[in-house]
């Protein structure tokens, strides 16, 4: 507004002349004061600004990173430019001690480094409006979730379904030696041992309990296709949360576990270990499984599987198609693979395109939108229902169920030792 009251003198000048010369120059000195009055005023010396955040953060979730800077003033704010790992809000305000905390979504695994930010505020006459970029040297590492784990709820699920109910209400089903005992009224007739029985003149019975120690492959496709964002993250991440999980299952429940990733090819194996071990080692192999966009080879990565396993195992496949033309090497690869051993088959199904079917269209758009989702969940479908008679277990889940689901079915496996 000043400067337009400066103008118009000018303007007045340049038409009146006269004394008209000396208000325009005195409504510009006017305006060069008021904005040297404002910027003495306004400007700040330095910026003691102070952050706090977690160093590790489970992706999915929210960190808070704390702001701190006793100099703030209300009306300032600060500016981030998100990397790609994290998002949280463009803009963020500072209360009256000059303190802000910001909510951040860790949305990819990584490592990402908030290296600067920008803090911006206005002149006391609002002349002006200051933009400083201040470092900030923030590193957080955004690694696969283990929520479920670190709760303890699934150890004792795993525990209570393996090592209490089954050992305490069917002792003598398996097909592992456990020891033998003196027969006694009640007990099952069949699990006399009567070469020993002989040979001690009184009733032996044998005492089995479920095989351990079996062999439990993870099978991550990294593809392009499981990069598809489904709940707020790409399809990668919610395989490697539910592998982590069953992965904890199987080590609790006395399995070896191993692990397998490929995409165009084969990128990594890792033979079957048990122990806390083995799991800190998937842990870390998981959290460094990148974001690709090659298109998956599953003849050579399943050939390659299928050779690197010659004794039966539970092997667990986390992996996508998109109709039925490209899942027709993988359902023929697969069931190669079903011939030796016992499969299951995790997909991740898309929310949004049932609730497209479940929308009733309104227009000639909605109506194709309406036709194309139902032909691909159909032929989604189909290919369940192949592998299925394949003999492969199939779990076909929203995200949020994956890995209940997919411990459910482990545990079904280790009770009717399937495998």
């Amino acid at each position: 507004m000043l400067a337009l009251v400066a103008l118009a003198f000018t303007v007045l000048a340049a038409v009146w002349g006269g004394v008209g010369y000396d208000l325009a120059l005195a409504g510009w000195a006017v305006l060069a004061l008021t904005g040297i009055a404002d910027l003495a005023l306004s400007m700040r010396r330095r910026t003691d600004l102070t952050y706090h955040a977690p160093a590790e953060v489970f992706i999915g979730e929210k960190l808070v990173l704390h702001l701190s800077d006793p100099a703030m003033r209300l009306e300032q704010r600060a500016r981030f430019d998100w990397p790609a790992g994290l998002d949280g809000p463009d803009d963020v305000a500072f209360s009256d001690d000059g303190s802000a905390s910001v909510e951040v979504l860790a949305t990819r695994r990584g490592h990402w480094e908030l290296g600067h930010l920008w803090l911006f505020w206005p002149s006391r006459l609002r002349l002006f409006e200051f933009v400083p970029k201040v470092s900030l040297g923030a590193e957080i590492r955004v690694v696969p979730n283990i929520r479920l784990i670190q709760s303890g709820a699934l150890t004792t699920r795993v525990v209570s379904a393996l090592f209490g109910v089954k050992e305490n209400r069917a002792i003598g089903d398996g097909s592992e030696f456990h020891q033998l005992r003196d027969f006694t009224a009640g007990m099952d007739v069949k699990t006399i041992d009567w070469k020993r029985s002989a040979r001690k003149r009184t009733l032996v019975a044998k005492e089995l309990r479920a095989e351990r120690n079996h062999h439990v492959i993870l099978a991550i496709d990294n593809g392009y296709l499981m990069r598809e964002e489904i709940a707020g993250l790409p399809k990668i991440d919610h395989a490697v949360t539910a592998a982590l999980a069953v992965a904890w299952a199987a080590d609790v429940g006395g399995d070896l576990v191993g692990h397998y990733a490929y995409d165009v090819r084969p990128r990594s194996f890792a033979k079957p270990q048990a122990g806390r071990a083995a799991f800190v080692r998937l842990r870390s192999w998981a959290a460094e499984l990148d974001y690709v966009s090659r298109e998956t080879n599953h003849t050579l990565a399943l050939t390659e599987l299928n050779a690197r396993t010659p004794k039966r195992s539970l092997i667990i496949i986390f992996t996508d198609f998109v109709d039925t033309t490209s899942a027709e090497l993988m359902l023929e690869n697969i069931g190669i693979l079903a011939k030796r051993h016992l499969i299951l088959f995790v997909a991740i199904r898309d929310q949004d395109v049932e609730g497209r079917v479940e929308t009733a269209p309104t227009d000639m758009t909605g109506v194709a939108t309406l036709v194309a989702a139902n032909q691909s969940i159909s032929e989604r479908r189909l290919v369940l229902e192949r592998l299925t008679h394949l003999g492969v277990t199939v779990i076909d889940a929203k995200p949020g169920q994956v890995t209940g689901r997919l411990i459910s079915a482990y545990l079904d496996i280790k009770e009717r030792e399937l495998i």
